[in-house]
């Protein structure tokens, strides 16, 4: 792929162009762009990242955005309906988690930018919760699989972040390095509703015990699995409580962006109580402009954002997203029924709606590489190499299942024959055996800081 693509079709812009362009032109030039990528997920093949993929849902949220994206959301004697909407979403997410069986505080939230916001104004949080308890040098515990979000927010506020294994046979977080790792400075513990890597929801139940008994927060991660999970539960899939429900449980992050199905740039933390949430806002009462305040990292917003993640809450309602994710969880049930069919194949844990597979006879790789020629993309781990699947909306089209079955079938025969060479896609994933040496994580880090500059570079000299 080209690190400035599209130079060779439209116009390149190193400078304001000296008259505007026509805004017909510009809208017919968008819509090529729009259409043309459209067609990498609409087949069902890409893992994720498309959760909705249902193009009049869009045309819908368009046109809830449109009528407040010009509106500051940060000025609500201007627009009032801000109010409505954030508290609307606030309280639907949660009813969603079970916040009624709250007695001990009184629940809140606050609508984000996405689900690394939400992870890090729940850790700012603890934090100042800490700092109200004199700890001046505070850490969380999370297990190795919970998002890196966590260790973003740790480094930006000035946490110790101690990472502790899994069980490598379940996927979820061990409890007795869990609780081997809190001390006296540990303001939160922190357990995934699911995981991104396999799909499997830590121990959430234990995690609320010992949250209890050690008294730091626990803070669930639920951006992937926030709003689908309660309705796998109603469906009657055995996953394990993981919310309010639970009183060690004192946070949860869940992505209206995701199985919401909202607009990208949408997500919820939520809080067991009110003080957990003030602690994190921000007042400025000397400035010469004013008084200042707010209740988050971000200042302006577009009101466009909140309009849009509370109309597509309540199209949808309760019947809606129990539908989508019955034919979501059907969809993830096949296939991974097709991967337990190859003895070749491993599921990681128990998965859920979201399934990671490898191979103890081959580096599953070679597996990716077939499937990618077939046009299906993974998103690849390693420690050990493996790949997995998200089951969104679009997977569930009709024969997409059935063409992974058949597709997966053939890549087995394909990774056998291979089996001694080094798969191509390898190196795009990582999964270097054995760890890694300070060398080549300074490496790593150097191709990924080209590729970041190369993403939020200029257009190159013509």
């Amino acid at each position: 792929m080209s690190a400035y693509p599209y130079a060779d079709r439209f116009p390149v812009n190193r400078t304001l162009p000296k008259e505007g362009r026509d805004p017909g032109e510009i809208i017919d030039e968008l819509r090529t762009l729009a259409t043309e990528e459209d067609t990498s997920w609409e087949d069902g093949k890409v893992s994720g990242t498309m959760y909705c993929g249902d193009h009049d849902h869009y045309e819908f949220l368009n046109e809830a955005f449109a009528l407040f994206a010009h509106v500051n959301a940060l000025q609500r004697d201007i627009c009032p309906s801000a109010t409505r909407f954030e508290g609307e979403i606030i309280a639907m997410t949660l009813d969603l988690f079970h916040a009624d069986a709250v007695t001990d505080g009184t629940p809140v939230g606050i609508v984000t930018s996405g689900g690394t916001a939400s992870i890090a104004h729940a850790i700012l949080a603890y934090r100042e919760a800490g700092r109200a308890r004199g700890i001046t040098n505070p850490n969380i515990v999370k297990a190795e699989t919970a998002h890196p979000a966590f260790g973003k927010a740790a480094q930006l506020f000035g946490l110790e972040q101690r990472n502790v294994a899994i069980d490598p046979v379940s996927t979820k977080a061990d409890m007795a390095a869990v609780r081997a790792q809190i001390d006296e400075n540990t303001v939160a513990i922190i357990g995934s509703a699911c995981n991104y890597g396999y799909g499997t929801i830590d121990p959430i139940g234990e995690m609320s015990e010992l949250a209890v008994e050690r008294g730091v927060g626990l803070h669930v991660d639920g951006c992937l699995g926030g709003f689908i999970l309660p309705f796998g539960q109603e469906l009657g899939y055995p996953f394990e409580v993981f919310d309010y429900r639970l009183p060690g449980v004192t946070s949860m992050s869940s992505d209206t962006h995701k199985y919401g199905y909202g607009l990208k740039g949408s997500s919820v933390v939520t809080f067991r109580d009110t003080a957990l949430r003030r602690g994190q806002y921000f007042y400025e009462t000397e400035w010469t402009g004013g008084k200042y305040c707010s209740p988050s990292m971000d200042g302006s917003r577009s009101g466009g954002l909140l309009a849009a993640t509370w109309a597509s809450m309540v199209k949808l309602g309760r019947d809606g997203y129990l539908k989508y994710a019955k034919e979501i969880f059907e969809t993830a049930d096949k296939m991974i029924a097709a991967v337990r069919s190859h003895p070749e194949l491993r599921i990681m844990g128990d998965p859920t709606f979201l399934f990671s597979f490898t191979s103890d006879e081959f580096d599953i790789y070679h597996v990716n590489d077939f499937m990618k020629l077939r046009g299906w993309r993974f998103n690849g781990q390693q420690y050990p190499n493996a790949i997995h699947m998200a089951v969104t909306r679009p997977q569930t089209q009709e024969g997409v299942a059935e063409a992974f079955e058949k597709d997966l079938a053939e890549a087995v025969v394909y990774a056998k024959e291979n089996k001694d060479g080094t798969p191509d896609s390898a190196a795009i994933y990582g999964g270097i055996p054995g760890g890694m040496t300070s060398d080549v994580d300074e490496f790593i880090r150097d191709i990924m800081a080209n590729m970041m500059d190369e993403q939020q570079g200029v257009p190159p000299a013509s």
